[in-house]
């Protein structure tokens, strides 16, 4: 982030604050309940939203040095992904071109090489299709060159490995103008690596998790014996890059900023930054660190989250500083996992037929504008 917008960032708070407001958007907005519980709707925004889009498949860490390799389960698909002797980054399905049998079973290693355990079909992890037992007697009129893994979009950028799991649509990280690329760039999460992690599998739909982080007008309330005490009640502002969101969150020493210099004024002294990357992908920006939370929906109302404290490299080492502050972490959002279930259990009940947000939630309707965009 430039000097000029986290100035212009902690001016706008401090106005505010100052007139004891949230940032209001013009009006309210409603999203319809069956939007959350419909399993139509569901495959619809599978097919043409989660699947057309890129998600953040790992952090580049976990795919160290030549002939590394990861599986992944992605939008309801087997993905393997390789690095290769030139440091490149591949993604593929998990599927061997033969017969459909899973082609590597292991969750990660180093491998060059994957050989099917049914035929014994064997890939580069380049991709290419390289040794079959019998080939020309048995596949006379198929070429090698054809049947090589299917190959998904797949690109490294700001410290993660990115991919899409439709046909290559030239979709790319970010198409939205330099503002947010730089921003991310900014974060140097490629020189972050993972200190701790969970994972979990929530009742809910995935859209949900997603609409928690992007207001700040629960925090006092659900959030009162953990970090409500830490921050500034329904004190935040957002800003879109096209169907990405940008949160400022302020934390409770916001106001110390008033009166202090302004050339010593350090946004994430004093705040939160949320990226909520369209669709899955919230990048939670702290002091010294970064919260990457990834969601993989599975079904209407069921969604795995990847909860990963990203720390610098050359401080990663405290391990019980890290475990400490992962803690609070999840803390928090299991707090909010756990609203997500009711919310899930109360859509359900037919008490409403949609949801309604305030102004003070915009970036709510944004985000389910932006999906509706994408199907419609």
């Amino acid at each position: 982030m430039d000097r000029d917008t986290e100035l212009s960032l902690i001016d706008e708070l401090l106005s505010l604050k100052a007139r004891d407001s949230a940032f209001l958007d013009a009006s309210t907005a409603r999203n319809p309940v069956q939007n959350y519980t419909s399993a139509d709707r569901f495959r619809a925004e599978q097919d043409k939203v989660l699947r057309r889009q890129l998600v953040s498949a790992a952090h580049s860490s976990e795919l160290q040095g030549s002939g590394a390799f990861l599986q992944r389960h992605i939008n309801g698909l087997p993905v393997l992904i390789t690095r290769d002797d030139g440091g490149h980054v591949h993604a593929y399905l998990n599927v061997c071109r033969h017969r459909g049998m899973r082609l590597v079973a292991e969750q990660t290693g180093c491998r060059h090489r994957f050989t099917c355990p049914y035929h014994a079909w064997s890939y580069a992890n380049t991709g290419e299709l390289i040794a079959a037992p019998q080939f020309e007697a048995g596949f006379p009129a198929q070429s090698k060159a054809e049947l090589g893994l299917r190959r998904l979009h797949c690109e490294e950028r700001f410290g993660f490995i990115w991919l899409t799991t439709a046909e290559h649509n030239g979709a790319q990280v970010s198409t939205y103008g330099d503002d947010l690329d730089a921003e991310l760039e900014a974060l140097d999460m490629q020189n972050m690596v993972i200190a701790v992690e969970h994972t979990d599998v929530r009742k809910v739909n995935w859209k949900t998790l997603l609409e928690g982080g992007l207001e700040a007008y629960h925090f006092k309330v659900a959030h009162k014996n953990t970090i409500g005490p830490y921050f500034e009640n329904n004190l935040s502002t957002y800003q879109t890059f096209g169907p990405h969101i940008r949160s400022v969150l302020a934390r409770s020493n916001f106001g110390a900023l008033d009166t202090g210099s302004r050339d010593s004024w350090r946004l994430r002294e004093h705040a939160n930054l949320l990226y909520t990357l369209f669709p899955t992908t919230q990048l939670l920006v702290q002091q010294d660190h970064v919260i990457w939370i990834r969601l993989e929906p599975i079904s209407v109302g069921e969604t795995h989250v990847r909860v990963v404290t990203l720390a610098p490299r050359e401080l990663s080492a405290n391990q019980s500083h890290w475990q400490r502050n992962h803690g609070i972490t999840a803390a928090t959002l299991n707090e909010d996992f756990a609203i997500g279930e009711a919310i899930q259990a109360g859509a359900l009940s037919g008490a409403n037929d949609t949801f309604l947000f305030g102004r003070f939630e915009g970036a709510l309707a944004k985000f389910n504008a932006t999906i509706q965009q994408a199907l419609d």
